[in-house]
């Protein structure tokens, strides 16, 4: 009687320790298999970064982020696009013959859309990130100032094209990333036209 009051002991052990078991296995499972799958952050450091701007108003700036640096989509007004070509004279590199861009932004907006500026919000200086000051004559900048983005830490001016001014310590217009219109509501930032320029890579910087 003893015996079998034993055996029963003994199957009931086996069986509670294996269940046990598969149970740790599962729960030590569960976190080594998640941690498998990117990150968050690593996704956003990595991959395309998607901007609605349908409710943006002219003039407005929107603002994102994309691999960890500051991402804006600016709409400009037409006012502002008829003040571009008379910037030229005073800038560095008007046609943007750097690098900075890529192919299909290589144009008198910079952009692909003329009213919709995509940009990096990088000084090409030292790395600060500028003020967006579109109004002109802002006070914060003089009375000449046609509209742009001033970097108050040394002084870098560039248009609401983004291309730098002479003399001033940035070296470069301020780098413009690849990215296409999802439709007429949101552009992605990271990927290009579909079907031009689809192969661009492009420097590191985008």
């Amino acid at each position: 009687m003893s015996e079998e009051i034993d055996q029963s002991k003994r199957h009931f052990l086996t069986v509670a320790t294996v269940v046990v078991g598969a149970i740790g296995v599962c729960v030590t499972a569960v976190p080594f298999v998640t941690s498998m799958n990117p990150s968050a952050k690593a996704l956003a450091l990595g991959g395309p970064t998607d901007i609605d701007f349908s409710k943006i108003e002219p003039g407005a700036l929107i603002k994102a982020i994309w691999r960890n640096k500051p991402a804006w989509v600016v709409q400009r007004p037409q006012a502002a696009l008829a003040q571009l070509p008379k910037n030229d004279p005073l800038l560095r590199d008007p046609n943007s013959e750097e690098p900075q861009q890529p192919p299909y932004a290589k144009n008198a907006w910079r952009s692909i859309k003329p009213e919709l500026f995509v940009v990096i919000g990088i000084c090409t200086h030292l790395g600060c990130t500028p003020l967006y000051v579109p109004q002109p004559g802002d006070p914060s900048v003089g009375p000449t100032w046609p509209g742009g983005f001033h970097c108050p830490c040394h002084g870098s001016l560039y248009d609401l094209a983004g291309r730098v001014f002479k003399n001033v310590p940035a070296p470069l217009n301020l780098p413009v990333p690849r990215h296409r219109y999802l439709n007429d509501k949101v552009v992605r930032i990271g990927e290009n036209p579909v079907g031009s320029h689809s192969t661009y890579t492009g420097p590191l910087v985008w």
